[in-house]
């Protein structure tokens, strides 16, 4: 998924452009990381090409100095200009509309003069891009071109204890779905010892006739779910539903809990509930599932694990912010 992921839900997985930009500064990177690869393009000089919009001469002139060495925080050695770039990064990104430096300077707890020098090396770059007549930053397309070679084994390893952590509570077999055209499909399955359960990887689901696609229409726009949603709704079970009313006061409350559920509505024999791991914009990047069979699992015991789903869903979200 995942650069179609975060690209299908107008996120960009800015947490996976710290270790890119670790590699450039010569930073001590605070995860485990591979080599550099010597097709890694090296970073610009100080002096910056005429490219770069705005004067140098309206720069502000310093007042803080940038620290050069890594400090050691719980064991991670980090360089902390390169902690105030991305947090820059991730500010402009999250923003609901384009922010000035000042704003930026003071979302970030950064210095004004600091704060500029660090947004024009990532103007440099091409992640972030500044509008020279409002001087308000957006992502540059050079954020989207990291995000493109994140794969679905990037999210899988960062999130997967999360998942097996889920699954030992629920006792149930957990999975995790990504959106893929007009479908979710499953990425990662964890299932509890000594059940047999079969594999869903890489298929399609139905989002009307799940609790993983319930979850992912829920905080979609209507003109989203108009779009991806045909015009009739397939019938699988006697329990399908197949009214697009009655599915829109389900994701109603589906918005309201912060969970959906499915009761045999896509298998007679399967039932489960579902948690959607949302941006900072509300947005849905991924889908959280536990399901199991339907005996085992009445509508009773599936709010139970709807709860526990939203728990995972939203630590993912912290881990992936």
């Amino acid at each position: 998924m995942a650069a179609g992921v975060f690209a299908n839900f107008g996120g960009v997985p800015l947490a996976f452009i710290e270790q890119i930009m670790d590699r450039r500064l010569g930073a001590k990177p605070s995860r485990p990381a591979r080599a550099a690869s010597p097709l890694c393009p090296q970073a610009g000089r100080p002096g910056y090409p005429a490219y770069v919009s705005g004067s140098a001469a309206s720069a502000p002139e310093a007042s803080e100095p940038v620290a050069a060495e890594p400090t050691e925080d719980g064991g991670a050695f980090r360089i902390q200009a390169v902690d105030r770039a991305v947090l820059l990064l991730k500010s402009v990104a999250t923003s609901t509309t384009p922010p000035t430096v000042l704003e930026l300077a003071r979302a970030c707890g950064i210095n004004r003069s600091t704060a500029w020098r660090l947004l024009r090396t990532l103007e440099y770059h091409g992640l972030i891009d500044r509008d020279p007549v409002t001087q308000r930053y957006t992502v540059g397309y050079g954020a989207i071109t990291i995000a493109a070679a994140v794969t679905d084994d990037t999210l899988v390893r960062r999130v997967r204890p999360l998942l097996k952590d889920l699954s030992a509570r629920t006792e149930e077999s957990v999975l995790l779905a990504v959106a893929r055209r007009f479908n979710l499909v499953y990425v990662d399955q964890v299932d509890p010892p000594q059940i047999m359960a079969p594999n869903w990887l890489d298929k399609p689901l139905p989002l009307h006739a799940t609790s993983g696609g319930k979850a992912f229409l829920a905080w979609l726009g209507p003109d989203e779910r108009d779009a991806i949603l045909p015009e009739e709704l397939p019938r699988y079970t006697s329990r399908t539903i197949t009214r697009r009313s009655q599915l829109e006061r389900e994701l109603e409350e589906v918005r309201r809990v912060g969970y959906a559920l499915c009761a045999s509505e896509y298998e007679e024999f399967s039932s489960g509930a579902s948690a959607a791991v949302l941006n900072s914009r509300g947005y849905p990047m991924a889908v959280v599932n536990v399901w199991g069979p339907a005996p085992r699992n009445p509508v009773r015991k599936l709010h139970k694990i709807g709860r526990e789903a939203v728990k995972t869903a939203e630590e993912i979200g912290k881990l992936l912010d």
